[in-house]
């Protein structure tokens, strides 16, 4: 089952290029967790820790897509190391300056999010021209997603050590200068720094012009209210059931059954275009958030935490194969950024979502949502199957290998080519 993955790290720089990413994400993953426990170290309320966040979050969710662009259109290194440099430096400023001034703190906490670099979208663009071959870049993209759910797993844990320590402000700063490093080691990589986006056709719509990225975008919204939903409604269960120790291990349930099946998913290739699978992963992924309504005791409850967790990094995986076949031409780390800000949005739309559904009906009603909202994903997808299917301009053409073996495009594969 490993070889697939074993291959692809032995590639050239392929390793540097996963580790440099995660890194460089971690003040994204670990932002909402720093902002709260500095803020009440500070003195400030949750209400406060929870206004700091969501300006962070929004901010990100409208610099990604904006981030990505400009990687399209001037490379990465021009825009990954200022861009990153920026949020550090601004949340450096949040950390020394602290609370008092608010309006201080909501704008460089708020630069900070915008100035987050787009990594995540700029490693799925890199994928194809360091690994050559398709079936490898598909396997890549799921090994991405495996990774994604250990960064999230980590991530916490490093706060945590730090602040245990040294303080809360030492955990801001140090997560954020982490970041600037894993952001330096990717831009300064041959790949990085050779990769040019494709000709793209000037549009102010950019890789939005897209009718079957508009689709996926659409689905992924209702799969991020789903697994927003699910952190809220675990809250109320898990007070009646044995308190944070039970909350925790329902949410390491979860990741751990989205690391089981994106390890699963991405050791075998699979026939058929990836819009078709898309269909199915998201069919299961909906009846598999079923079953938390049942709300059995606090053993089985986590093991049907994992269950609905096992086709999260599966659909992601997939997902990131249909933005690749249908981000117009010069777009595809704006197609990718876009989808991680959707996705984001969908979460946090899920978390205030559930709040009041949770606080007139319970824990049940709660764990209700995700599955109401991983049907709209798959009616989504199922309404607009003609959409998507829909011939693509996006894509991947690697480099032959009679062309300079150091040169770094960004390839196409043919919508017709093997999923």
């Amino acid at each position: 089952m490993a070889t697939g993955y074993l291959e692809i790290l032995r590639s050239r720089h392929a390793f540097r290029l996963l580790t440099g990413t995660l890194v460089g994400r971690l003040p994204n993953a670990t932002a909402s967790i720093t902002l709260v426990l500095f803020v009440r170290a500070e003195g400030g309320t949750y209400s406060l820790a929870g206004a700091l966040a969501a300006v962070y979050g929004i901010c990100n969710a409208v610099g990604q897509p904006a981030l990505g662009r400009l990687v399209d259109l001037y490379g990465q290194p021009r825009v990954q190391l200022p861009a990153a440099l920026l949020s550090a430096l601004s949340m450096a400023v949040f950390a020394f300056s602290g609370t008092d001034r608010l309006l201080l703190a909501c704008l460089a906490v708020g630069a900070a999010g915008l100035f987050t670099p787009p990594l995540e979208g700029g490693l799925r663009a890199l994928w194809p021209s360091v690994l050559r071959r398709e079936e490898q870049v598909h396997t890549a993209y799921a090994m991405d997603a495996i990774a994604q759910e250990v960064m999230f797993t980590l991530g916490p844990l490093l706060v945590t050590l730090c602040v245990s320590l040294w303080s809360e402000r030492a955990a801001l700063l140090v997560l954020n200068a982490l970041g600037v490093l894993g952001a330096l080691s990717v831009v300064v990589s041959p790949p990085s720094r050779a990769w040019r986006s494709a000709p793209r056709e000037a549009h102010w719509l950019g890789a939005l012009r897209s009718p079957g990225l508009l689709v996926l975008l659409g689905a992924f919204l209702f799969i991020g209210i789903a697994l927003g939903s699910i952190a809220v409604a675990s809250v109320p269960y898990a007070d009646a059931h044995g308190g944070d120790a039970v909350y925790g291990w329902l949410m390491a349930g979860l990741g751990l059954g989205a690391l089981v099946g994106g390890t699963v998913y991405g050791a075998r290739q699979w026939a058929g275009a990836p819009e078709r699978r898309l269909r199915v992963l998201v069919a299961l992924l909906a009846v598999c958030y079923l079953p938390l309504m049942l709300m059995p005791g606090a053993v089985v409850m986590v093991g049907l935490s994992a269950v609905s967790g096992l086709f999260l990094a599966p659909t992601i995986a997939c997902a990131f194969i249909i933005v690749d076949r249908h981000a117009p031409s010069g777009t595809v780390t704006e197609a990718f950024s876009w989808l991680v800000t959707t996705f984001t949005v969908g979460a946090s739309t899920g978390t205030g979502l559930a709040g009041p559904v949770v606080e007139e009906g319970g824990a049940l009603w709660g764990f209700a949502v995700p599955g109401a909202a991983g049907a709209v994903s798959l009616l989504v997808l199922l309404a607009t199957g003609g959409v998507l299917a829909a011939p693509v301009r996006g894509g991947v053409v690697a480099a032959s290998p009679e062309n300079d073996p150091n040169r770094v495009v960004e390839p196409r594969f043919s919508s017709g080519d093997r999923a």
